[in-house]
């Protein structure tokens, strides 16, 4: 008998075969909700059992003894980050090097990507403290009156953008030299745009950085209520394998329908030839090393009070157990 689970995702292509039901486990009745951005708490999200979920917050939460969300080390979302730092059309700065000095806008301090960012930031030299931060809504569009700061702010180095104003609006009017995206926001892609990526051969930094680190970024990991857990403690590995299932399904039909926009087959075989195969990979084991360096950024970075091993992040599979690895 199964049992019914509602799965709260982002719309990832790669999660088509799992939502068509091409892909499916006799243990569980997913049912997806879409959902368009992560919960900050998704513990408090009663209409969800299991899901995306921020890294960095995942994290923050376990760093404060918080167990009421068992997290699987599946990252249903990689990005590198550089290619979300953007700047305008007319500026000089082609490097993140250049970058030190200069005043940088974000929409999130704790957000995942945010911390990616500043991570290949201090990868390229330029630390928190050699720069100068403002943080508030990217564009007008979004809702005014929630705190950007969360705690993390300080006086002439980390502070809030004053008024009503969005960090675009800051960056074309040149009081921003560069401002970090969760995403590229509407209109970056008109030919008429007013802002370009800071960094022309962001694809070439992005492959560097990750043969420097062995990894591909996560961003958003995977997390199933503690209850559920308790009383089922094969679901997260089956959800994990589901996905898995899915995104192996979807890269196969992929690579023979690649029509949806030009250059897809040969963008699919650069990410062939440049990445390992196993670039991603689910398991502890497999992303042991990018956890650890995640937890060391959160710490270094002043959101984590203490530096958490990766065995403390996903207890549930340090040892073995119900990890990928050991199988069901």
């Amino acid at each position: 008998m199964s049992i019914k689970i509602h799965l709260a995702v982002r719309d990832w292509d790669f999660l088509i075969p799992l939502l068509r039901g091409d892909v499916a486990s006799d243990k569980v009745d997913i049912e997806i909700q879409h959902v368009s951005t992560v919960p900050k708490n998704f513990a408090a999200e009663h209409a969800h059992d299991a899901g995306e979920i921020s890294f960095s917050r995942y994290v923050s939460a376990r760093g404060r003894g918080e167990t009421d969300v068992v997290g699987v080390p599946n990252f249903v979302l990689r990005s590198f980050r550089h290619r979300c730092i953007i700047t305008k059309k007319d500026s000089h700065i082609v490097r993140l090097e250049e970058l030190a000095g200069k005043r940088i806008g974000l929409s999130g301090w704790q957000d995942t990507g945010s911390v990616w960012t500043r991570a290949a930031l201090a990868h390229a030299g330029v630390g928190i403290d050699d720069a100068f931060w403002f943080l508030g809504r990217l564009t007008r569009t979004e809702p005014l009156g929630r705190d950007v700061l969360e705690g993390f702010g300080r006086p002439g180095r980390i502070e809030a953008v004053a008024g009503e104003r969005s960090l675009l609006e800051l960056l074309v009017a040149g009081e921003l030299d560069a401002v970090f995206c969760p995403v590229l926001p509407e209109g970056f892609f008109s030919p008429n745009s007013e802002l370009r990526h800071l960094l022309p051969d962001f694809r070439d930094q992005e492959l560097a950085y990750s043969r420097a680190v062995g990894y591909v970024p996560g961003v958003h990991t995977f997390g199933v209520k503690a209850p559920l857990v308790a009383a089922h403690p094969w679901l997260p590995q089956v959800l994990s394998d589901l996905i898995d299932a899915s995104r192996r399904m979807w890269l196969e039909q992929r690579r023979i329908n690649v029509e949806t926009t030009p250059w897809m087959m040969d963008e699919l075989c650069r990410v062939a030839r440049d990445l390992p195969a196993s670039w991603s990979d689910s398991g502890f084991a497999a992303n042991k090393a990018m956890i650890a360096d995640f937890a060391r950024q959160l710490h270094v970075q002043g959101i984590a009070p203490r530096l958490l091993s990766p065995a403390e992040i996903f207890p549930e599979y340090a040892n073995g157990s119900g990890s990928k690895e050991e199988g069901q």
